[in-house]
């Protein structure tokens, strides 16, 4: 659970830090791309639903782990932007995405014994890059170092002086 607590936190940086430049990213857009941070473990229903029973159940091939790609994640935004009004489709879809990309992105900096991380860009290649390997999954570090610059982020956020956005 480190992993993904440090998914939450990074997104929440990078989103504050976007806020103080456009103001219309208020705290709403910062949860939705803390909620788009998730989006790539959503493959981790596998733990309760079995790749092998989906395929039993429609009698093809199946894998959750193409939720984890930048094409299953891409099809998961788009799902989280047709769930919302029409107005704010546009700004929703933009947030969600760059929470789902920082999850990618922090993924892309585990350490693997094979020295590469997974397709990435999945489905437009299947080349896997070679990864840098700072710190595993489970690790608490990286939680611990993205939680105190969140911790940062948030004492300038309230020390900034609150513009409104109107449309």
């Amino acid at each position: 659970m480190p992993d993904l607590l440090t998914h939450a936190f990074i997104a929440y940086i990078f989103a504050m830090a976007v806020s103080w430049r456009y103001a219309w990213l208020d705290g709403r857009y910062v949860t939705v791309a803390m909620a788009g941070a998730f989006i790539p473990d959503i493959a981790k229903i596998t733990l309760l639903v079995a790749d092998t029973r989906v395929s039993a159940f429609i009698d093809l091939l199946f894998s959750w782990f193409g939720i984890h790609t930048a094409g299953g994640t891409l099809l998961c935004v788009f799902i989280g932007v047709v769930l919302v009004s029409s107005q704010e489709r546009r700004r929703v879809g933009w947030v969600l995405s760059a929470g789902a990309a920082s999850h990618l992105i922090a993924d892309a900096f585990l350490m693997k014994a094979y020295g590469h991380s997974y397709p990435l860009l999945w489905p437009l290649t299947a080349y896997a890059p070679p990864t840098p390997g700072l710190y595993l999954s489970t690790d608490v570090w990286p939680a611990i170092v993205t939680g105190s610059v969140a911790v940062g982020v948030w004492v300038i956020d309230r020390r900034l002086p609150k513009t409104t956005y109107t449309e």
